[in-house]
């Protein structure tokens, strides 16, 4: 694979309270013709995150149109876990619903944060979101005791709704955690069974793996996420033929740093999807996406 880079599409909005920087971890759906959402989370002058979108002309180098003036999703309630900001992950399609899989924020007090996944639902086409619960859908066990079960990836495949997400396996100091990618099923797309299954596993120099995103094309599976170790995110690429077993081929993911720039430090958070016979990519740049949301498109 290699990627050609097109820039900044999506940039933050000082005249919206929502977005004064960041534009993070976007997603986004085709919503008719050449009309693109992108999902995405901005941070506000307390650097607390809200989910918003913005609208894209696709045929147009997908050159943006508009920002939502508010939030479809903001902060939980105090206390709850998703009270100090949500950040997209996933939306779904169903049964003529959005479900919007999205990662709580959570002040820590021992350690530096929480990342717990939750669930809100829009029946307006993504306008607005309620919560599916106060409560997030991945909850802390035994096998996972760690508060960050975050950032998750959902198919529904062959009537089964699969998941792959974040999964903390341990603090090397208050302010470092570590995390791989697990994988899960469920029958509804609200309960979900995690048998502790490790997808993709940190090499001995790593200390995280961030936001799957699979893709499953010709009966395999593909898949994008961010590894860091000894220097900042990058991009990485695996391949399964089960969604279960994972191959890890990094070397093949085919976007680096750039030489300077709003991306020449880290890259991440990648989200791949088809449109008109391509496959474009939407990412994140330095200080995770303090300046915005780049766009790269598949040469080969």
């Amino acid at each position: 694979m290699e990627w050609i880079k097109n820039g900044l599409i999506v940039v933050p909005q000082k005249n919206l309270w929502w977005m004064q920087t960041h534009a993070m971890v976007p997603f986004a759906e085709i919503v008719k013709d050449n009309i693109c959402k992108i999902y995405f989370s901005g941070r506000d002058k307390n650097n607390k995150s809200h989910i918003g979108y913005a609208i894209v002309d696709a045929s147009n180098s997908f050159k943006t149109i508009e920002y939502s003036k508010e939030p479809v999703l903001t902060l939980g309630n105090l206390g709850c876990f998703d009270d100090n900001g949500v950040t997209p992950s996933w939306v779904m399609d169903y049964n003529g619903k959005k479900y919007l899989y999205y990662i709580g924020w959570n002040k820590g007090s021992t350690v530096r944060m929480g990342l717990i996944a939750g669930l809100a639902i829009s029946d307006n086409s993504g306008l607005v979101f309620s919560r599916y619960s106060k409560a997030p859908i991945l909850e802390r066990t035994d096998r996972e005791p760690y508060s960050i079960l975050t950032g998750p990836c959902v198919l529904l495949d062959n009537d089964i709704w699969k998941m792959w997400y974040v999964s903390g396996i341990g603090w090397v100091n208050p302010d470092l955690p570590r995390y791989d990618i697990k994988y899960a099923e469920s029958r509804d797309g609200f309960k979900w069974d995690r048998k502790g299954v490790v997808c993709v596993g940190l090499k001995p120099n790593e200390n995280a793996l961030a936001r799957p995103c699979v893709l499953k094309e010709d009966g395999i599976y593909k898949m994008w996420y961010s590894y860091k170790g000894e220097c900042n995110y990058r991009i990485g690429y695996a391949e399964s033929e089960d969604g279960i077993v994972w191959d890890r081929l990094d070397e093949q993911a085919g976007i680096n740093v750039s030489e300077f720039g709003w991306d020449c430090e880290m890259i991440e958070y990648a989200f791949v999807f088809n449109y008109k016979g391509k496959k474009y990519m939407l990412y994140n740049g330095n200080d995770y996406g303090k300046e915005g949301i780049g766009l790269a498109v598949l040469e080969k």
